[in-house]
């Protein structure tokens, strides 16, 4: 998304980072012999590595363990609790451990946590309590009147049919039973709550409460924040109501996206069908990669990985339609006009019309998916062009045109070609940087002006460009048979 909108000129400013307090990460440290703060920051590193090999372009990476997020979050607690939000009490409940969570009886499903599916322990324990009834009706007023604050809207009424309506429970905000946490200054034996903790994050990474705030005056409200559905409800409840109880803005859309999971379920390393992203990118290049993955998670549903599906997406999508494409027209502008693109005519017949007519709607039928965050679709949109680009030359025929020397025809061919390429380029340089740029450099199109979103409106403004002499494959074939035993492997690692 920051891509995206970086390659239409708006200012953009990316936050991610680690959640890092909690009972669950004290024990995995226990069980490694470490300390947390040794652990988290191993887990700190690695993400940070991740991110690099994944090619990720954020502005800041925010851990819950920086100093000044920790001041500010006690702040925060301090100021709910003069304001009346917060409450001491003592919590009896069904806890799940990796999810930082409490759940009551009925919530439970066969017993176990309803969100992950995990064993849950019963707990009592002292604790501070934040009066989510208080702003319950607010935040149903809330839904109602901003229709695109959640995406996709069924999560939306998730929300309120399971949580809102049948009686929003106040959220537990301390723990005593653990203390790898934020104390709550004026009763250090507590530690604040992992969601009270880890949701403040996008104010503190901002500044918001510290001496220096200009990028929460800018950056803030989000116009977009991204949560996987395990997190949902904290983020699509408690976080707004957080908000209003500091008299802030909401964000403008929260997008709640599914996973990728396997045939036979989720991922789990006793089904031996666990595949990690970077053992991919290795051998498969990190656009392939990227496509892959937002080409098969569609907003209503998880996404389906399979060593089959990956490689016949790879073959059929990116190798036969994409790099073929790219290949055969480089090829072409260096037989017939020496790597010489031509200018455009400006006579275009009824074939180059439909051509140009495809690009111009297809171009506004991405824009719109992409801003209604339907990204798999989004993705169609940019292959029904490069389909339609393909046909296009089984339709003119330039090798006939050649032989005739129909020039004038074989001209216009030429430059439609490229023209569309270089849209094709533009279009999926937001997931697939790399490639867009190959394709780019390979047709010669190198002034920045043809390079960003707003020439996209510039059909017939390329001239004097020139093709490199020989084109590049962007995407070698694969061997089914054999890739798809070697991804098998890796999930048997």
């Amino acid at each position: 998304m920051k891509r995206y909108h970086k390659l239409k000129g708006e200012d953009t400013f990316l936050l991610t980072g680690t959640d890092e307090h909690g009972q669950k990460i004290g024990e995995k440290a226990a069980e490694q012999g470490k300390t947390p703060q040794e652990y988290v920051d191993e887990m700190a590193a690695y993400a940070k590595e991740l991110w690099a090999k994944m090619k990720i372009d954020y502005d800041y990476f925010i851990r819950t363990t920086d100093e000044k997020h920790v001041k500010v979050v006690q702040k925060i607690f301090d100021r709910f609790m003069e304001q009346g939000d917060i409450y001491k009490g003592e919590y009896e409940g069904w806890y799940c451990v990796p999810c930082e969570s409490y759940f009551t009886e009925t919530q439970l499903v066969d017993g176990k946590c309803p969100d992950c599916g995990r064993e849950v322990k019963l707990m009592k324990e002292e604790a501070y309590f934040f009066n989510m009834k208080k702003y319950a009706d607010r935040l149903l007023k809330y839904y109602d009147e901003h229709p695109d604050f959640v995406k996709p809207e069924y999560r939306k009424n998730e929300m309120i049919n399971n949580f809102i309506k049948p009686g929003l429970e106040d959220l537990c905000v301390t723990r005593t039973t653990f203390d790898w946490g934020i104390k709550v200054l004026k009763d250090p034996k507590h530690v604040v709550y992992v969601w009270l903790d880890a949701l403040t994050n996008y104010l503190t990474a901002l500044g918001y409460g510290s001496e220096d705030d200009s990028l929460f005056k800018k950056y803030w409200p989000a116009d977009l924040q991204i949560v996987g559905k395990d997190i949902a409800r904290f983020h699509l409840i408690y976080w707004p109501i957080f908000l209003m109880a500091l008299d802030l803005p909401l964000p403008k859309t929260i997008l709640v996206h599914n996973w990728i999971t396997m045939k036979d379920g989720k991922m789990s390393k006793s089904k031996g069908n666990v595949i990690y992203p970077e053992d991919l990118v290795e051998r498969y290049g990190l656009d392939s990669v990227r496509y892959f993955l937002l080409r098969e998670m569609p907003v209503s549903q998880d996404g389906i990985f399979s060593p089959e599906s990956f490689v016949e997406r790879y073959n059929f999508d990116l190798c036969n339609d994409l790099s073929n494409l790219l290949n055969r027209t480089v090829s072409m502008v260096n037989k017939y006009f020496s790597g010489n693109v031509p200018k455009y005519n400006g006579t275009p017949n009824e074939v180059d019309k439909e051509l140009e007519e495809t690009c111009a709607k297809q171009i506004k039928a991405f824009e719109e998916k992409w801003e209604n965050y339907e990204i798999a679709n989004g993705l169609q949109e940019i292959w029904t062009l490069i389909s339609r680009t393909n046909k296009y030359i089984d339709e003119t025929m330039p090798w006939v045109l050649a032989k005739e020397e129909n020039k004038e025809k074989l001209e216009s061919v030429m430059y439609h070609l490229i023209e569309s390429l270089r849209e094709i380029a533009i279009l999926i340089k937001p997931f697939m940087n790399d490639t867009a740029d190959n394709i780019l450099r390979q047709i010669g199109v190198r002034d920045e002006k043809f390079m960003n979103w707003d020439s996209l409106k510039q059909y017939d403004a390329l001239k004097d460009i020139k093709v490199i002499e020989k084109g590049e494959p962007i995407f070698m074939r694969l061997k089914p048979e054999e890739e798809i035993e070697y991804i098998k492997n890796l999930m048997k690692k």
